[in-house]
């Protein structure tokens, strides 16, 4: 059998590629030489971590802001330029980026901050304690013959303080020699944080505001010229992309996929040139992947929310909490959840994108309503749960 990546058709298709000279720069998780319109932040993360220079366990940090408002990639270029500043100065300092996704324990955390600092500790089997004590033994044994400076960089945080407690900011901040950056994409994180933790963290943070269109803009230009070949985008391209994505409340990660995206419907089509066409049929293409993904994920009775919004949204009502409920409640019929735990479902379906709420007052004396609204295409989600 003919292995398929030797197909003719295949490898004529990338041989003839007019449009991407290299896709990697349209990947969020690029680091340009130069991250544009986030100067400020970098200088702050900077000013929180100078001190580790001179042997100073530097300050807890905090970085706040949406998806796709660049803290990611800000503490990443930290982290590379304190990397090569210490290297001059000979400073011995580690820094490790964990992402929360990946590691959702206290105990996973720190198994992998040992291993990747050399000492081997398995991915299960020990105690909490063991493993914390394994961790804090690297720090008193001088393990590299040097005082170690560690940074621990926890992106996504509220996912592992959500399903594990607040653990691992307590053993992290009570460890010699160890600071931490927090990435979150909530300011109340520190809600699900206890106040002893709070006292021990005693961080500075820093908030990363959406995008604008035209910042946006810049960044879009500046993959642009490093991923497409030269005049394959035409003009209204990247302000289309730009204008989509901040609405998106500046979603830099909407922007670039948005871009991308385009230029692949192009390739696939083999046309000249990258139009606007493409980025409304890329738009579709990252809403429907986007909702079915969601949408396969969600418990049954949160899909049957999400059919009695669609449902009310068509006959054109006002969405309340009551209205909802009642729409459910013929939907689910027999084995329909308490009116209270709808309000859970609805927060979920809010943190997700799908819906948005808003509480508006009635007047004196009649009280605060919600008004739940769909944010995301009517069509796509009929089509999306359809096929669930």
């Amino acid at each position: 059998m003919v292995n398929i990546f030797e197909d003719e058709n295949l490898i004529g298709n990338r041989r003839r590629n007019t449009i991407f000279k290299d896709k990697k720069p349209l990947d969020h998780r690029f680091l340009p030489d130069k991250l544009v319109h986030r100067d400020d932040q970098i200088r702050d993360i900077a000013k929180c971590w100078v001190d580790v220079l001179d042997g100073v366990t530097p300050s807890n940090v905090t970085l706040y802001g949406k998806t796709g408002t660049g803290k990611t990639a800000a503490s990443k270029f930290a982290r590379e330029q304190l990397i090569e500043a210490a290297s001059k100065e000979n400073v011995f300092v580690k820094i490790e980026h964990i992402r929360c996704t990946d590691y959702t324990t206290e105990y996973q955390v720190i198994a992998e901050l040992c291993n990747r600092l050399g000492r081997d500790v398995p991915n299960r089997g020990w105690t909490k304690a063991e493993v914390v004590n394994a961790f804090r033994d690297l720090f008193r044994t001088n393990a590299f013959g040097k005082k170690l400076q560690l940074i621990v960089i926890l992106d996504e945080i509220d996912i592992l303080l959500d399903k594990d407690g607040d653990g691992i900011l307590y053993t992290l901040t009570r460890t010699d020699n160890v600071a931490v950056l927090s990435i979150s994409n909530y300011l109340d994180f520190k809600n699900l944080i206890k106040p002893r933790v709070t006292s021990s963290l005693h961080d500075k943070e820093i908030v990363f505001p959406p995008y604008g269109a035209d910042q946006l803009g810049d960044i879009l230009s500046e993959r642009a010229e490093l991923s497409f070949n030269e005049d394959v985008l035409e003009k209204d391209v990247i302000p289309l992309c730009s204008a989509m994505a901040a609405k998106e409340e500046g979603d830099a990660r909407y922007a670039l996929d948005l871009l991308k995206n385009a230029g692949e419907l192009a390739f696939d089509e083999n046309a000249p040139k990258v139009t606007s066409e493409h980025v409304k049929q890329a738009k579709e293409r990252i809403e429907h992947n986007k909702v079915t993904e969601i949408l396969s994920t969600l418990p049954l009775q949160q899909q049957r929310v999400l059919e009695a919004i669609l449902n009310l949204t068509k006959k054109g009502e006002e969405i309340t909490s009551g209205k909802l409920y009642d729409s459910y409640m013929e939907i689910s019929k027999k084995d329909a959840v308490t009116y209270r735990r709808i309000f859970d479902f609805i927060n979920e379906l809010e943190l997700l994108g799908i819906i948005s709420t808003n509480t508006i007052s009635r007047g004196r004396g009649k009280g605060r309503t919600n008004i739940i609204k769909l944010q995301c295409d009517e069509i796509l989600l009929e089509t999306a749960l359809f096929s669930i």
